[in-house]
């Protein structure tokens, strides 16, 4: 008789379907059981402090990073003593002064290298210089001093230049000084250096008084007409244009918080001014916010001041009182204030940039009535303060100042967003790539996510992105309503978007924020039920996770790799938002 033959159990070993399964059992313990799903209550019982925690941290992010500024008192106005604009003198000369149209004007170009002192810097500069004919010599003199931009000598200033010259002036139109700088790194002292060039090149000609220059300047260019009065206290007078008293920081910050408030904007995009105009800017190499430009020597020689009533971007009560008070402190009482009634920024009727804008009302007769009499010395018989009475909405935020804390966390936050938000991106490339191969292959789950955590995070962040585009989209559409508002433009009836995506933002944040505390709820749920939420945690449990034995989130890596990326990605949106006071409520 034959021996039995030996089985299975026998020799130790199964056939390979009938291995176990139970990693526990493999490992001599007790099969560990699933157990029973927590109730609505107690899920809502954790997600309730994981909800108060997360939004907490949100809320007070949004309020140590807001600014105040105080722009009490509102409403300010500034009273004329008459509403006739005209500029007289009394005229000793026995003969009568020339004005716009008295002599035909001749034109030609030359070239000047403007040398750049801080870095050498060469840019070749045409200058166009506009010529009264057959008025002889002894003339005065005006150089123009562009505002904000890129204007250059033939497409700026063409109008009122003429206009001058055609009353007896030789001008200089320059090409702007900008080297290799932007809108935001404009070197102001050197600029100045480069208009005393000009000046001093006027004052060279036979034909012209050299104790008869003047400047003619608009807008940004004020503030480099302070530093050029300091480099030559010889300039006979200057035109200033909506001028811009205060420092860049406070000049803007104002610009900025009225525009936004004319505009129609919601108070919260309102805060986003403060934030921004309480920068350092020194740390990215910014160095005009805090410039040096209140001073006497600004505005100790005859100075002619105009303003347009549709100018929402001067501050026009403060800016006059403060012109008045630096120029009596130099010893300067010749200062002479005109105000016209729906004149914008530039002093147009609307848009400088379309040919044919004109000035308004009798802007250019008053103003070369009034350079023809102060460069021929005759006292002044008309009022110094006449036109529409001026009106400034809101105060100067003179209270702006550089914070380099605040500066150095928003950098921060900013780019942690940026770098999280493009490496979600190029996983998430990666993941969908992957499941189009897998799909094809027919290989089964891509990812492999578990509980809905996939459907879960698809969905918030679809939501978290698309209120981000939502904020930028509101942001967008109040500086095209200010640029609109800028040029001359009615701001619209109905704000729209600028107004009511705000409030929605903050609404849809904060059930983000408890979507959030949900989905981390559950996973807490699911770690329990791998024995991972538990001291110790079950032995062998972190391998199992690890390992997607027993998944907590999903059974591959990658996946768990996209979750992870993903919602850090999404929590830096949310602070992104907090840091713009979005969680203030």
């Amino acid at each position: 008789m034959h021996a039995a033959e030996p089985t299975a159990r026998q020799t130790g070993t199964l056939p390979a379907d009938t291995l176990p399964t139970d990693t526990t059992a493999e490992r001599g313990q007790r099969p560990q059981q699933e157990p029973a799903a927590w109730s609505r209550g107690h899920r809502l019982a954790v997600s309730v402090p994981i909800f108060i925690i997360l939004l907490g941290i949100l809320v007070g992010v949004s309020h140590i990073t807001a600014v105040s500024a105080n722009i009490q008192p509102t409403g300010q106005t500034m009273s004329m003593l008459t509403g006739d604009t005209s500029v007289t003198f009394n005229n000793t000369t026995g003969h009568a002064l020339p004005s716009v149209g008295t002599y035909k004007v001749t034109q030609r170009y030359i070239t000047i290298d403007a040398k750049r002192p801080s870095t050498g810097e060469i840019q070749h500069i045409r200058v166009l210089i506009r010529e009264p004919k057959g008025a002889g010599s002894n003339r005065p003199g005006v150089v123009f001093m562009h505002g904000a931009g890129y204007g250059t000598c033939d497409n700026s200033f063409g109008d009122v230049a003429y206009s001058l010259s055609s009353a007896g002036f030789v001008t200089a139109v320059i090409d702007k000084p900008i080297w290799s700088t932007t809108d935001i790194t404009r070197d102001y002292p050197a600029s100045a250096k480069i208009y005393d060039q000009t000046i001093n090149y006027l004052r060279s000609l036979k034909q012209v008084n050299a104790a008869k220059v003047g400047i003619y300047a608009t807008s940004e260019s004020t503030w480099i007409s302070s530093y050029l009065l300091r480099l030559d206290p010889k300039i006979a007078f200057q035109v200033l244009l909506s001028p811009m008293v205060f420092s860049p920081r406070q000049s803007l910050g104002f610009l900025a918080s009225q525009d936004f408030t004319l505009v129609g904007a919601h108070s919260g995009y309102q805060s986003i001014v403060r934030r921004v105009f309480d920068m350092d800017g020194t740390l990215f190499g910014l160095k005009n916010f805090d410039l040096d430009i209140e001073q006497p020597d600004a505005y100790s020689i005859p100075t002619f001041v105009a303003y347009g009533s549709k100018d929402v971007m001067t501050a026009q009560v403060e800016g006059a009182r403060e012109i008045l008070d630096l120029a009596h402190r130099s010893g300067n009482w010749d200062v002479t204030i005109r105000s016209y009634p729906v004149a914008n920024h530039v002093l147009r009727l609307g848009n400088e940039a379309d040919s044919g804008t004109g000035f308004a009302d009798d802007y250019v007769k008053d103003m070369v009535s009034w350079t023809v009499g102060t460069a021929a010395g005759l006292e002044q018989t008309s009022e110094r303060a006449a036109g529409t009475t001026l009106y400034q909405s809101i105060a100067v935020p003179k209270d702006l100042h550089a914070d380099r804390g605040l500066t150095l966390y928003g950098a921060w936050i900013h780019i942690a967003m940026l770098v999280t938000l493009l490496l979600t991106l190029i996983i998430g490339i990666v993941a969908l790539i992957r499941k189009i191969v897998f799909m094809i292959r027919r290989k089964g789950p891509a990812l492999g996510f578990k509980y809905g955590f996939g459907g879960a995070l698809l969905s918030l962040t679809i939501t978290t992105l698309a209120t981000f585009l939502l904020f930028c989209g509101g942001l967008g559409q109040v500086v095209m309503g200010i640029v609109q508002l800028a040029w001359g433009g009615a701001p619209a009836e109905d704000p729209g978007m600028m107004y009511w995506s705000w409030p929605v933002i903050q609404v849809v944040c904060t059930l983000v924020v408890w979507a959030w505390s949900r989905v981390f709820t559950r996973l807490i749920e699911v770690a329990k039920t791998r024995g991972l939420a538990q001291l110790p945690p079950r032995k062998g449990a972190i391998g199992d996770v690890v390992s997607g034995r027993e998944p907590v989130l999903a059974s591959k890596r990658f996946a768990r790799v996209l979750f992870w990326v993903t919602a850090f990605a999404m929590f830096h949106v949310l602070l992104f938002f907090a840091f713009w006071g979005l969680f203030i409520y």
